[in-house]
């Protein structure tokens, strides 16, 4: 019998004697020598999911555990499928990274009632059944705009948002706002622009830069952009008009983006080790399906969500990488020196 077949078994049995399906299928997979994790992936085109793939196989080998996989290509609908199709592959656990957080939900309430654990990688996923992976992405927003406020403390400010059905987006324009309110407040920063960016695309953020540059007469002087593939898109619509070199923020660690901070067409990306959170990701997953229970887990805090739900969450620090700090990701071994100096003519330390 396939193990779909064995776990449809295990559930009728236990509906059949009244206990839990998912206290007694976790059990059952603590024993399980072949135990599967599927990963769900919101678009793995994005370079730094390859790095992230990379960890957290390495963390399942380490446990003996199989790795499967599906990439939604940016399709809700084609996710929504494609963990249905784990589940039937006899996946153990689930790591989703919800290409919608909302439309996720019901993929996520399949997971559960079939007793298998749902690791919410990066994306929160607004269920308190599923343990929520990621690093502070507040504080993340709190650094791009620390970065951007230093470098460039007055004048006309631009937000380009992350995309509106991830609530990250939210999360990192909500610290960044901590920073920079009370200037906005004072009127020594004017928002002269600010636009959500569907998908995360660079295309869809470097067209929304052009028509607030457009709309401004190019009249901005500080960008506050929540990624950096946004980023990229931001410095290139710049780019085009001469105007590269104001400030730009973002976050991943991008080999590109981190280039950018080399040449000082972006001022900061926040370094969030994908490294670090693949593993993690990975060993959580394992301890879920070997029954160990969300609030057992290691490094665990609660969490108190958006939407009200109380929830177990792991939350990793992020680094701000500045052109005085680029030694960090090249010593980490994250980059190659090559990569960040390409086209560096002078004055950055770590490309000396």
């Amino acid at each position: 019998m396939s193990k779909q077949g064995t776990r449809n078994v295990l559930l009728a049995a236990v509906a059949a004697a009244g206990v839990s399906a998912g206290v007694a299928l976790s059990g059952a997979a603590a024993t399980a020598a072949d135990m599967v994790v599927g990963v769900s992936w919101s678009n793995f085109q994005e370079e730094r999911w390859k790095t992230d793939e990379a960890a957290i196989k390495s963390a399942l080998e380490a446990a003996g555990a199989e790795y499967i996989s599906a990439d939604a290509q940016s399709s809700t609908a084609k996710q929504l499928a494609d963990v249905e199709s784990l589940i039937a592959r006899g996946a153990d656990a689930l790591i989703i990274l919800a290409q919608d957080a909302s439309a996720i939900g019901p993929a996520v309430v399949r997971a559960v009632n079939e007793g298998i654990p749902v690791v919410g990688y990066d994306r929160l996923i607004e269920n308190e059944d599923a343990f929520y992976l990621t690093f502070d992405n507040v504080e993340v927003g709190r650094m791009q705009a620390r970065a951007v406020f230093a470098a460039q403390p007055t004048g006309n400010y631009v937000f380009i948002k992350g995309s509106a059905q991830d609530p990250n987006a939210d999360f990192l324009h909500g610290g960044q706002l901590e920073v920079l309110q009370a200037a906005i407040d004072s009127g020594a920063i004017n928002v002269v622009g600010e636009q959500y960016t569907d998908g995360w695309l660079p295309a869809n953020a470097q067209r929304n830069m052009e028509q607030i540059l457009t709309a401004n007469d190019n009249n901005v002087d500080a960008v506050v952009a929540s990624n950096d593939g946004t980023a990229g898109g931001v410095v290139a619509a710049l780019t085009a008009q001469g105007m590269e070199g104001i400030p730009v923020s973002g976050q991943d660690g991008d080999h590109a983006a981190l280039n950018r901070v080399a040449l000082g067409t972006q001022t900061v990306s926040v370094w969030k080790d994908a490294r670090e959170l693949g593993k993690r990701a990975g060993e959580i997953a394992v301890e879920l399906a070997s029954g160990t229970a969300m609030t057992n887990v290691s490094g665990r805090v609660a969490f108190k969500s958006p939407g009200g739900n109380d929830m177990n969450a792991v939350f990793l620090a992020p680094v701000p990488i500045t052109q005085d700090k680029l030694n960090l990701v090249i010593d980490a071994g994250w980059v190659a020196k090559d990569v960040v100096c390409k086209g560096v003519s002078g004055g950055v330390a770590a490309c000396n």
